[in-house]
């Protein structure tokens, strides 16, 4: 059973930083999309970063140069660190995998409806 497991959300004030983890077990599959969504309170699920075992890395515009994703596969852990963070970056986020999945589709409307595996999300919350 694939089990992901976020951690590392937290409050920080505009610009700061922060570091998700999300630790994956009992993946098998020889192939990977692992991924970052997140939804704030009234808005919908969106994509934020992915990366999958074609070695492609997509972000979102609304990220990119702020926000790295990657992947860790001795310890099993996938992060995304964030820079420079905003108040409309608050949201809970959530670590994804899916094992039919490519990078791309994280930046598709309602993609999130396709993937298989998820955690059950940290919460990032920026202040003004």
């Amino acid at each position: 059973e694939v089990r992901l497991a976020e951690s590392g959300g937290g409050a920080v004030q505009n610009g700061g930083s922060l570091t998700l983890s999300c630790e994956v077990s009992g993946y098998t599959y020889s192939d990977y999309f692992f991924g970052w969504f997140r939804q704030a309170p009234g808005k919908k699920r969106e994509g934020v970063a992915a990366l999958d075992s074609a070695g492609d890395t997509v972000y979102v515009d609304s990220v990119k140069g702020r926000f790295t994703i990657s992947l860790d596969n001795a310890k099993n852990t996938l992060f995304l660190q964030m820079n420079g963070l905003k108040p409309e970056d608050s949201a809970m986020y959530y670590c994804v995998a899916d094992p039919d999945g490519v990078a791309g589709e994280v930046t598709l409307p309602d993609s999130d409806y396709a993937m298989e595996y998820w955690g059950i999300g940290t919460r990032v919350t920026v202040s003004s």
